[in-house]
């Protein structure tokens, strides 16, 4: 049986042969974000994908928003076995290919035009080479989840020196662990759908997550003060199984490459009017926000960097030039900003 059909308790999944590529197909583009196009931007940047495919091709595309088809990890190995076609992800493609995590380096991008331009740009395209070569998955294109900020309920954070003390609740990842450590806080890992009660108990002092998460999951609510210091910035990866790639004609590549290349940039935007529009939001909730001084996060990334990339070098290994890679062309990209 070709490794694009599979059956499973005598339901065909929407999976098409390679060999019939040539003619119409039905593919199918996963993601774990809501499906609402004017507030996700996985949601918006799937919509983008699947319309410019059935325009512009004779393909179909089916898509499954919200986990609707598992977590990202599941979506990750659908899109490697073939019963995903096409799936846009975030932080857990660093557990397929290592070197993504580097990306996640606290403090490593000034902005987002910077940003864009680094994984847009040569070192963008190498990262996907080389994931490309550890995964079998191809990077169609980038989007964002945004950058990430810090709430809490005790006081103003302006400094490293004004986390001290505080509880903050964070993904149960190594790299966000000696994040919060570096900064002088108190990590505690607790599963996602925890996290209200825990905020609300005071089992925690704050967490940290993009405005639109924030502001989307009312923890206005339960935190008084929201710290703008956009200590890591979220990577999306829309991805494609390359045996897959292969199997499409000349003319199908193409169109695939370009409809993610938008549905990523509309990601991007979607991502960046919810945050611009959240931070407002949350304020006139009640949010005291803080917006650090250009010296204060310095302090932030000297604080905070040097025991992330000590653990990703001792972590990645032969593979920690992609840190260094990573901050010499953010570096580069920062001088034209």
């Amino acid at each position: 049986m070709n490794r694009f059909s599979l059956k499973a308790t005598g339901l065909t999944l929407a999976v098409i042969t390679a060999s019939s590529f040539a003619s119409a197909a039905t593919f199918r583009f996963a993601h774990v974000d809501p499906a609402d196009w004017t507030t996700s931007k996985k949601g918006a940047a799937a919509i983008v994908f699947k319309n410019l495919i059935e325009a512009q091709t004779e393909h179909t595309v089916e898509i499954y928003p919200a986990g609707s088809l598992g977590s990202e990890d599941d979506l990750i190995n659908g899109t490697i076995d073939g019963t995903i076609s096409v799936s846009m992800v975030s932080g857990s493609y660093a557990n397929f290919c290592p070197a993504a995590a580097v990306t996640d380096i606290p403090y490593a991008f000034p902005s987002a035009p910077v940003a864009w331009e680094v994984l847009d740009g040569e070192f963008g395209q190498s990262l996907a080479e080389h994931c490309l070569s550890e995964t079998g998955l191809r990077t169609l294109a980038y989007g964002e989840t945004g950058f990430r900020h810090f709430t809490n309920s005790v006081r103003p954070i302006a400094t490293p020196e004004d986390m001290r003390g505080l509880k903050f609740r964070v993904q149960t990842i190594p790299l966000y662990l000696e994040m919060v450590r570096g900064l002088g806080a108190e990590p505690q890992g607790i599963a996602w759908g925890e996290v209200p009660t825990a905020l609300a108990t005071g089992v925690v002092d704050g967490q940290e997550n993009p405005i639109s998460v924030i502001y989307g999951n009312n923890f206005y609510e339960f935190q008084k003060y929201l710290t703008l210091d956009g200590h890591v910035y979220g990577v999306d990866h829309i991805l494609i199984s390359d045996d897959l790639y292969q199997s499409l004609s000349t003319e199908d590549q193409a169109a695939f490459r370009r409809a993610a290349k938008v549905a990523g940039t509309v990601g991007r935007a979607i991502q960046q009017f919810g945050s611009a529009d959240g931070v407002s939001k949350l304020a006139e909730r009640g949010m005291e926000v803080t917006q650090p001084t250009t010296e204060q996060l310095n302090a932030f990334r000297d604080a905070a960097q040097p025991a992330v990339v000590e653990f990703l070098r001792n972590d990645l290994g032969r593979d920690a030039q992609w840190i260094d890679r990573l901050l010499e062309a953010v570096d580069t990209a920062a001088a034209e900003f």
